[in-house]
This record gives C-alpha cells, structure tokens and sequence, in this order.
C-alpha cells in the first residue's frame, strides 16, 4: 500500500475491530499501517477477513502479527508469480526487443541484476540463482512505497538504433496491456540512482574543504 491507501485502511481496520467490540485508537492504526503497508490493500482486507472466519483464532480480535503472519506467505506468491511471468518473457521476446512489465517492481528488480539484456543472456544453470536473487529483490522493493523504477527495460535493438539515430520501436507490453501501460507513464528515463560531484553544492564544498 501507498499513502494513498493509508485512509481507507484505516476505514478497514476500524470496522473489522468494530465487529469484535473494540475501537482504534490513533496509536493502533498507527502501528496496524507499520505493519501492514508493505502489503497491498486487497489483500490486508482479504486477511481480516480470513481471520474472522478461523475456527481456531477468529473469536478473538485480530493483532498485526495476525494477519502479517498470513500475508507473508502472499509476498512470496507473488515473487514467484513475477518470476515466472519474467522467464516467460525471456524466452518469447528475447534479448532484442525492449519490454514494459505490468508491474513496476519487476523493472527495478532487472536492473539491479543488471538490466533486460544480461537476464535473457544468462546461462540456464544460473536460472535457479537468479530466480533466489529476482524474488528476494522483489519483496524488498514491493514492501516499499517510494520505489524508483525504469520506465522500460531496453533490449539490444533500442540500444543499438538510439546509438545510430534511428528510429526505436515501442517495447512489448508485457503481463495487462493497461497496468504495463502506467508502467510507461509513471516510470522514470534515466539511471535510478542520483550522482553528484564533491563541489556540486555549498554544503558538500564546505565538507570537502574541511577534510
């Protein structure tokens, strides 16, 4: 979840209490939303209600380790689900052509492993290492909600055609037409980590000086 969701969590939250009698104070939405956000909203409020229907634990009222303690396994899914949608990309698109993902988090999960092209040339045998290191990266970054991601994955023939002047062809939508198409929209042109020289600020000279 993103800030945006923060209000009608909050909402959620304050209902499914509600139904076992007890109110939310600021300081337990405070600490239900540490605990939850990295979650998305669909399935925190899917997990409320899995624990009212539990035999076992659903007469007493839910705690934040409820219902992290059912979402964790929802993550890893979803990790594996990514994964597999990547492989299926590699193998039907290939090194050559650039791909937009239905999915932000899949763009910056590649390029911290070093980008479309070098995924798809990989030997097989690194598959299950880079499977390992796709998914954990991918639950690091969907836990956050201020990630930084390419725009598209550049294959070998934007590369080579933006080098020469040509013309580039559009990336193929990779997953829902629609979610890969905000994907294009929202995602950022340019390398995500910021560089800056020593002298570039006041601040940074005064430091540099001082040293």
């Amino acid at each position: 979840m993103n800030a945006s969701d923060r209000k009608r969590f909050s909402q959620l939250l304050t209902d499914a209490l509600g139904f076992y009698g007890q109110t939310a104070s600021p300081f337990a939405l405070s600490v239900w939303w540490a605990a939850c956000q990295q979650f998305d909203f669909e399935q925190a409020a899917k997990a409320l209600t899995a624990h009212a229907m539990d035999p076992d634990r659903g007469q007493w009222a839910p705690k934040p380790a409820d219902i992290v303690r059912q979402l964790q396994g929802t993550s890893t899914d979803r990790s594996l689900i990514a994964w597999g949608k990547v492989l299926d990309a590699m193998q039907r698109v290939g090194a050559y052509n650039s791909v937009a993902f239905d999915d932000g988090v899949v763009h910056a999960a590649i390029e911290d492993m070093g980008g479309w092209i070098a995924l798809c040339r990989s030997n097989a045998d690194d598959l299950p290492h880079l499977q390992r290191r796709f998914t954990e990266t991918y639950r690091t970054y969907s836990r956050r909600d201020d990630v930084r991601y390419p725009a598209m994955l550049p294959g070998v023939f934007q590369l080579e055609n933006a080098t020469r002047g040509h013309k580039v062809a559009p990336p193929v939508l990779v997953g829902d037409p629609t979610r890969a198409q905000q994907t294009l929209q929202h995602g950022a042109s340019g390398p995500r980590t910021t560089l800056t020289t020593l002298g570039a600020t006041p601040s940074l000279r005064r430091l540099g000086s001082a040293a």
